[in-house]
């Protein structure tokens, strides 16, 4: 509007020349009678360059008109672009504290049901029909199971956190003494409810063994069962797995004795003990090929037998250490997959396999070994959770369900255990 006035007045400058220039002709006429000697050239010159300062004048007012409307333009697209920043931030926070708020809900309910007294055995009907080893054994493990339920056993510590000596029951013992690995495995696997407390008596009863490691590597002898190799059937077969958590257990006791042994008792590791260890191991690792899903989800029962049977035996240093991580990622969800690595001499790999598992977005599995090797400036713990809970998130929407319950359940239970509130909801 304001450009229109000004060339409006700019043509009424041009008429009023015009009236000028006639009358300076007039003026002329009457030249003779007249002093006045202004020639009209020079009026003229001098209104025309008025007329053209003026018009550049606008011209600029216009350019710069133009320029602040752009700038507008762009402010306000910033502005809209910040906005939208911010609001996809709010909902980002929000769903964090609503993940959080599940996790916990998950883990209370979940920790409930766990603690829940039960009277259950939590096996398949497959073990409910299994056949007992013996009528005398059946009956005294009756007799056992009765007096345990009466009284429990303190298995390592008293009420007040006191070490306690601890007493194998006969059966344990005899079985040690006679170097009777079949009847070893055979009453463990009778006795499945009580095996938190066999474990801990079978390293106190293997010192009655003449010869405990071979005792512990021949009861190893069905872990593969030749009739039945690595087929995924083995999987759904609860007593193999049983007899295999068993040797297992086994493993762990023999550990335990070499722990409390003489640094300098050879006799309980002599070379024809650790060379028969060896050819046991050399028949297993082949058919870790079919470990299945539970190596892939780092739960793997037979990878972490192998690792323990290297690391008891002290074996590890014949195999290849890059194969032995391999088998690591595959017991990494273990809680004692740490400390088998430091048995195995693997400390100096842990970085690689850390790496690995967080770029499979094992991130839970790869906190615990930051933790446990001391390595949270080279992987601070905070990042890695709040990228899988944000993974979680987005793999939960993509696939129309509610998949953040038991994820952000270890999520949660990772930051109390590991005291990393403070940082994590900063």
């Amino acid at each position: 509007m304001a450009v229109a006035e000004q060339v409006v007045s700019i043509d009424s400058a041009s008429s009023l020349i015009e009236q000028l220039g006639r009358a300076f002709c007039n003026l002329e006429a009457f030249k003779g009678a007249s002093e006045n000697n202004v020639q009209w050239l020079e009026i003229e010159e001098h209104f025309g360059n008025l007329e053209t300062m003026v018009k550049k004048k606008i011209e600029e007012l216009d350019a710069r008109e133009k320029e602040f409307e752009a700038q507008e333009t762009e402010m306000q697209s910033l502005i809209a672009e910040r906005e939208a920043a911010v609001a996809a931030k709010e909902q980002d926070l929000l769903d964090q504290i609503q993940e959080v708020k599940d996790a916990a809900v998950a883990a209370i309910a979940e920790a409930r049901a766990k603690y829940q007294p039960t009277t259950s055995e939590p096996v398949d009907d497959v073990d409910n029909n299994e056949t007992k080893v013996s009528s005398s054994l059946g009956d005294t493990n009756e007799l056992l199971t009765a007096s345990e339920e009466k009284s429990p056993r303190k298995t390592g510590e008293n009420i007040e956190g006191m070490p306690v000596e601890v007493k194998p029951r006969a059966e344990l013992t005899q079985f040690c003494e006679q170097m009777d690995a079949k009847g070893l495995l055979n009453f463990t696997m009778e006795n499945r409810k009580n095996l938190s407390a066999i474990r801990e008596e079978l390293s106190v009863a293997l010192e009655s063994a003449i010869e405990p490691a071979r005792l512990v590597l021949d009861s190893l002898e069905g872990f593969y069962p030749s009739d039945q190799t690595t087929q995924q059937g083995d999987k759904k077969d609860a007593a193999l797995q049983g007899m295999r958590r068993s040797c297992l257990m086994f493993l762990e006791a023999m550990a335990a004795l070499l722990a409390r042994a003489d640094p300098g008792a050879d006799h309980l590791l002599n070379p024809e003990t650790k060379q028969q260890a060896k050819a046991i191991a050399d028949e297993w690792k082949p058919k870790l090929a079919g470990a299945g899903i539970d190596a892939a989800n780092g739960n793997s029962l037979e990878a972490e037998a192998f690792l323990k049977l290297l690391a008891t035996f002290r074996i590890a240093s014949e195999f290849d250490e890059e194969e032995l991580c391999k088998l690591v990622l595959a017991v990494a969800r273990r809680r004692q997959a740490p400390e088998l690595c430091r048995s195995l001499g693997l400390t100096h790999k842990m970085p690689g396999v850390i790496e690995v598992l967080v770029n499979g977005g094992r991130q839970i599995d790869a906190v615990h070994f930051v933790h446990a090797f001391e390595l949270t400036e080279r992987f601070p713990p905070v990042p890695l959770l709040k990228t899988y809970l944000k993974d979680l998130r987005r793999n939960s929407q993509g696939k129309g369900g509610n998949m953040g319950g038991a994820g952000g359940g270890q999520v949660l239970f990772v930051i109390i255990r590991q005291n990393l509130g403070t940082s994590f909801f900063v």
